[in-house]
């Protein structure tokens, strides 16, 4: 625990950095749709096959779409995506 208490006060000074938070903030939005699209994707009971049958696409597209280092999301990308997962896409700023 006390591991985790150290690198959350170490994160928290380091976020004060506007470099280091605006890449930070792109690294979790990224991260956050990869894992989002996997989440709902086996919630879903389908496999990275069977979403990419939808998407008419293939399976290591998928794989690659729920990377957390992926960077090739397209609004059009995930439009298609939440059609196939049947969910509705909310794009905002905040």
């Amino acid at each position: 625990m006390r591991g985790l208490r150290k690198f959350r006060d170490k994160l928290r000074e380091d976020l004060k950095n506007p470099e280091f938070k605006k890449a930070f903030d792109e690294e979790e939005t990224y991260a956050s749709l990869a894992i989002q699209t996997a989440k709902i994707r086996q919630k879903e009971g389908l496999t990275q096959r069977e979403l990419a049958k939808r998407l008419h696409t293939t399976q290591q597209t998928v794989s690659r779409l729920e990377d957390i280092h992926n960077r090739s999301y397209s609004l059009g990308t995930l439009i298609k995506l939440a059609r196939a997962l049947n969910k509705h896409l909310k794009v905002e700023f905040v």
